[in-house]
C-alpha cells in the first residue's frame, strides 16, 4: 500500500534529479498558457523553436483576437493540429478580451471556461504561474503514476482525482514538474529503464526493467 508520506520521497528525489522549471512555463501566464495550448501532440521543442516569432507577430490578446484565423496558423505549421490550435487560440483571444481585459483568470473553473483549455492545461497554467497546487495529468503522468501504484483510474480525470486524495496537497505542482523529464529520460513508454531509476524501491509496477 502506498502510503503519503513515500509519495513525498518520491517527488523530493524526482526534484532533486531534475530541479529544472517545465518546459511550457515561460514567465507569465499569457505566453505559459498559449504554449501549453501549442504543446498538445506535440513536442515542447517544436513549440519552443516557433513560439517567439508567434509572438513577435502577436504580442498581445487583442491582436490575436483580431486577426484572420489563416493569419494565425501560419506561424504555427510546424506542429500537430495547428489549424485546429489557431481556431482555439482565436477564440480564446476574444474571450479573455471581451471578459477578462486581457488578464488570464488564476482559477480552475475560469480557466476550464476558456476555448481550448482543459484541466491538464488549466493545471500547468495554475501550478507554473499562479503558484497554486494543481495536478495536470499529461501521458508521462498518467503512466508513472498507474507504475507506481499511485492510481489505477483509466482516465485523466480519474487518475487527477486518485493523486489529489494521496498525494499532500503541497505536494501536487511537483508531480507534472518531475514526473515529465523523469518519463522522457526514464520511465519510458514501453521498455522502461528501472536499472537507472532511483525511485525503483518505491515503484509497483510487475513489469520492472532491471537489467541494461
Amino acid at each position: 500500500m502506498v502510503m503519503k508520506k513515500d509519495t513525498v520521497k518520491v517527488l523530493k528525489i524526482l526534484k532533486n534529479k531534475y530541479p529544472q522549471k517545465a518546459d511550457m512555463d515561460l514567465g507569465n501566464p499569457s505566453d505559459s498558457l498559449i504554449a501549453t495550448i501549442m504543446s498538445a501532440r506535440t513536442t515542447d521543442a517544436q513549440v519552443l523553436k516557433m513560439f517567439p516569432a508567434f509572438r513577435k507577430k502577436f504580442p498581445n490578446w487583442k491582436k490575436l483576437a483580431e486577426s484572420d484565423i489563416n493569419d494565425i496558423a501560419e506561424p504555427m505549421n510546424t506542429i500537430g493540429l495547428y489549424r485546429n490550435k489557431a481556431k482555439s487560440l482565436k477564440a480564446l483571444a476574444q474571450k479573455l478580451v471581451s471578459e477578462y481585459k486581457g488578464e488570464v483568470p488564476n482559477t480552475m473553473e475560469r480557466l476550464i471556461e476558456l476555448p481550448g483549455v482543459g484541466r491538464k492545461t488549466a493545471s500547468c497554467v495554475l501550478s507554473n504561474c499562479f503558484n497554486k497546487p494543481a495536478i495536470a495529468v499529461d501521458t508521462h503522468v498518467f503512466r508513472i503514476s498507474r507504475r507506481l501504484g499511485w492510481a489505477k483510474g483509466k482516465d485523466a480525470v480519474k487518475v487527477e482525482k486518485e493523486l489529489a486524495d494521496l498525494v499532500p496537497k503541497s505536494a501536487w505542482s511537483k508531480i507534472n514538474l518531475t514526473f515529465v523529464p523523469f518519463g522522457r529520460d526514464i520511465c519510458k513508454p514501453g521498455k522502461s529503464q528501472c536499472y537507472r531509476c532511483p525511485i525503483v524501491k518505491y515503484c509497483e509496477y510487475q513489469n520492472k526493467n532491471l537489467e541494461p
